[in-house]
């Protein structure tokens, strides 16, 4: 019997089994090379690191990061790209490096960095699924993460600073996907008849930035342009999740939708509440430590005690 397969992920909503880029080419990958996962999903409950998921658990390993999460499956024996042709499997690797360095900047960047975006939408969700005080403060450190991440691959010289490689890094996100939905034309995956890797990427990629309400969506309106690349985002949903525990009729939707909202108030006036208290510490006079009164002494008090320090 094979040893049993637990994934460890950011959950779902907005119709997807998780909201987590990276969490979802895992799990898609799973799908269609019929690895038989059992899906954790993280909430409150949850005890293990969150900076590393999805985290993929066995008997005898633990693998984390996408990309050695698909090795190790196919490792034993769980291959999506077994029919692919050797220039097929180049084109794959030539495609994800792609999509890691012009799209994944503009996907880190919606969610995490656009303000409207991560106060109102990401920051809420995240934060309802850790228990607090890490809801108060985990958030804010992975927002920090994916901005470094955006200057360490974006910020070339002279462009150093986040809102100097903004207007770069949807120029190339938006390049990337006419690439991609040029490349797909009307296949219906990526290699023929097949989802591939490459499918796993483009899905987990693409998907959250689809599905997710924003406020501000600089790239999602030229995806929504992009017909032939919804499509493959629908089928793979429809096809390989939709009996999952994460179908959401558009009812659910509107009520998960609303709550969303009253986290993100709840969540904000703890934040603002943090916020004053600290700035009014930080604002408030501080006591200089008191000194002590000097006495001074008459010529005969000193004479006394003049006197009384000589004696034995």
């Amino acid at each position: 019997m094979a040893a049993p397969l637990e994934l460890s992920c950011w959950g779902g909503g907005w119709g997807l089994p998780s909201v987590h880029s990276e969490s979802l080419v895992v799990m898609a990958y799973a799908k269609f090379s019929g690895a038989p996962l059992k899906v954790n999903v993280i909430d409150k409950t949850w005890r293990g690191s969150r900076g590393d998921v999805p985290i993929l658990t066995t008997e005898d390993n633990i693998v984390s990061q996408p990309a050695k999460i698909l090795n190790f499956l196919r490792k034993q024996k769980y291959n999506a790209d077994c029919e692919l042709s050797a220039k097929q499997g180049a084109d794959t690797l030539a495609y994800i490096a792609l999509l890691e360095e012009k799209l994944l900047p503009a996907v880190l960047h919606t969610f995490w960095v656009e303000n409207d975006n991560y106060f109102t939408v990401t920051k809420p969700w995240f934060a309802s699924r850790i228990p607090f005080p890490l809801s108060l403060i985990l958030p804010g450190r992975m927002s920090r993460g994916a901005l470094n991440r955006i200057l360490l691959t974006r910020g070339e010289p002279p462009l150093y600073h986040v809102n100097e490689v903004e207007a770069k890094i949807y120029r190339d996100a938006k390049e990337c996907l006419n690439l991609l939905s040029n490349r797909l034309g009307t296949s219906q995956f990526f290699f023929g008849d097949t989802p591939s890797t490459l499918d796993a990427y483009v899905f987990g990629f693409l998907a959250p930035l689809y599905k997710v309400h924003f406020p501000k969506v600089h790239l999602q309106e030229h995806l929504k342009q992009l017909s032939n690349l919804c499509r493959l985002c629908d089928d793979i949903l429809n096809s390989y999740f939709r009996h999952g525990p994460v179908g959401i009729s558009p009812a659910g939707q509107e009520m998960i939708d609303a709550n969303l909202q009253k986290l993100t108030q709840l969540v904000n006036k703890e934040s603002n509440l943090i916020e004053k208290m600290d700035d009014n510490l930080r604002q408030s006079p501080q006591l200089l430590p008191r000194k002590l009164p000097t006495l001074k002494l008459t010529p005969a008090e000193e004479e006394s005690n003049s006197f009384q320090r000589l004696s034995p």
